[in-house]
C-alpha cells in the first residue's frame, strides 16, 4: 500500500488512481479517505489522476499523540504533494478537510494549486464568539470531545443522524451508510480523534480565504446540521476573490445520495472550465 513519511516521521496512507491532472482529495472528521470512494473513482474515469490520503491519525496512516491541528495537516498535504511532485493540482476538501485545503494553499500551495473545491467546510471559523455570534457554541464541542473520551462508538453512531440528515423526514439514506460513518470513525485513533475537534472549530481561516488567488467553489448544503451554513459557505464566499457559492437546498452535512450526484457533477463541470 502507498504511504509518503512526513518531515515529523508520520506515515501517510494515501490513493491514487487514474492518470492526467491531479485532483487531491481531504477528508472530513472522523472519517479516511475511504470517503471518498466514489469520486477517487468518477474522477479517475473522467481523465483525472485522482488521490486521497488519510489524515494524521485517521484511517490507517500513523497514530499520532502530537501534530494533530491545522498547521501540521496543512503541512502534511504539502509534504504529500511534494513527494508527488503534483502541479496545476486541483483540490477538494470536504468539512475539516475544507479547511485543511484552504490553509494549504493558502501557505504552501503558490505554483502549485489551481483550483479548490471546499464542501460543507469549515472556515472561516466554527466556534462563536462575540464577533462569530453565528457559529456553534462551545459546549457543543466539549460535549463531542467527552462522547469521543467517554464511549466514542456510540458518539459515531448517534452523530451519524444529524451528519447524514436521517433525523429529517423523507430522508433515503440507508442504514448501511450510517454504519460505515461509524466504522471509519473507529478507525481513528483516540488522541487524533479528541485533539482534531479543536482543530476544525477553533482554527480561524480567515487570513488564508483572503489570501487564496486561484478559483474556488463553494459548496454547501443549506440544512447542513454539522456545520451551520450561516457561520461557513455565506461567510467564506464574501472573503475569497475568485469564488463561487454553491448552496443545495435540503442537502445535509454528509455526502451521500441524490446530492452526492449533483454534487459530483459540479465538480466535474468546475474542474473542466
Amino acid at each position: 500500500m502507498p504511504y509518503i513519511t512526513t518531515p515529523d516521521g508520520v506515515e501517510l496512507f494515501y490513493q491514487d488512481f487514474g492518470s492526467g491532472r491531479p485532483v487531491v482529495l481531504s477528508h472530513g472528521w472522523p472519517l479516511s479517505s475511504e470517503g471518498w470512494e466514489r469520486e477517487l473513482k468518477l474522477l479517475a474515469d473522467n481523465g483525472y489522476r485522482a488521490i486521497a490520503h488519510d489524515r494524521r491519525g485517521h484511517g490507517r496512516s500513523s497514530r499520532t499523540h502530537d501534530g494533530n491541528d491545522m498547521d501540521h495537516y496543512a503541512a502534511d498535504l504539502a509534504a504529500l504533494v511534494e513527494a508527488l511532485d503534483l502541479t496545476d493540482l486541483a483540490l477538494v476538501g470536504h468539512s475539516t478537510g475544507g479547511g485543511e485545503v484552504v490553509r494549504y494553499a493558502a501557505r504552501h500551495g503558490k505554483g502549485r494549486v489551481s483550483k479548490i473545491v471546499t464542501i460543507g467546510a469549515v472556515p472561516p471559523i466554527m466556534v462563536k464568539s462575540e464577533t462569530n455570534p453565528e457559529g456553534t457554541p462551545i459546549d457543543v464541542f466539549d460535549g463531542l470531545r467527552a462522547g469521543v473520551l467517554n464511549d466514542r462508538s456510540e458518539l459515531y453512531r448517534t452523530l451519524s443522524a444529524a451528519f447524514f440528515g436521517t433525523n429529517r423526514e423523507g430522508s433515503t439514506i440507508s442504514q448501511g451508510q450510517r454504519d460505515d460513518f461509524w466504522r471509519q470513525g473507529m478507525l481513528v485513533g483516540l488522541q487524533a480523534a479528541y485533539d482534531c475537534i479543536k482543530a476544525f472549530s477553533e482554527t480561524d481561516f480567515t487570513e488564508d480565504l483572503q489570501a487564496l488567488d486561484v478559483p474556488i467553489l463553494i459548496a454547501q448544503g443549506d440544512d447542513d446540521q454539522i456545520v451551520p451554513i450561516g457561520a461557513a459557505a455565506y461567510k467564506a464566499i464574501e472573503l475569497v476573490k475568485l469564488g463561487t457559492l454553491k448552496v443545495y437546498p435540503g442537502a445535509p452535512h454528509g455526502i451521500a445520495g441524490s446530492y452526492q450526484e449533483e454534487l459530483d457533477n459540479d465538480i466535474l463541470a468546475f474542474l473542466a472550465e
